[in-house]
């Protein structure tokens, strides 16, 4: 997946999970996205290469590390708990849908149980 697409794709599928919030809270040049205040997904151009950075799980962030070669640790992120997607040809709009949905469901797991419940209803 082209880098450009990468992150066209990425921000769709952000934008469709319920409660989502895109905005600029690091300036102009990072997309960021959150459900109930909390990051889940950032988007940046840095140093001229187009990232994606999402919430992982760590055992599962260093597997996907080892399998795809567009996925790093986090950029300027903690590394065992965030990863970041670059645009190459092993990287999937399935897989990076699988990663966003997996982030945001991090990030949902850790909010109160009575916000959680408003997020997702039964």
């Amino acid at each position: 997946m082209e880098s450009k697409s990468l992150q066209e794709h990425a921000k769709r599928i952000a934008l469709e999970l319920p409660f989502t919030e895109h905005c600029w809270p690091f300036g102009p040049e990072y997309d960021v996205f959150k459900v109930d205040g909390k990051i889940f997904m950032l988007m940046a151009v840095v140093k001229g290469r187009r990232h994606v950075s999402v919430k992982s799980d760590p055992d599962k962030s260093l597997l996907n590390q080892q399998i795809y070669r567009g996925i790093e640790p986090g950029y300027h992120l903690n590394k065992k708990h965030w990863i970041s997607l670059y645009g190459t040809d092993d990287i999937t709009p399935d897989l990076v849908a699988d990663l966003i949905n997996d982030s945001w469901n991090l990030v949902v797991d850790k909010l109160p149980k009575k916000v959680q419940k408003r997020i997702r209803p039964a």
